[in-house]
């Protein structure tokens, strides 16, 4: 009873074909695909760009002194 079998997905399909028809569907699937894709795009885009001259890392020389306890 809780799971749902072909049939009970095959009625749904003909169901939302018959609300919604398939000029409308392919619209909302076109739709829906351009944001995915345009989401995508906007997340590669945020993302840090790098430099040559910051790949390589910055070397700090300094020295280093003991310090003793007396």
């Amino acid at each position: 009873m809780g799971s749902f079998s072909i049939w009970h997905w095959l009625i749904v399909l003909v169901v939302v074909l018959l609300i919604f028809g398939t000029k409308k569907l392919r619209n909302i699937g076109s739709d829906l695909g351009g944001a995915v894709k345009g989401f995508k795009e906007g997340m590669k885009d945020d993302a840090p760009k790098i430099s040559e001259s910051d790949k390589g890392g910055h070397t700090i020389d300094a020295e280093v002194k003991d310090k003793q306890n007396s």
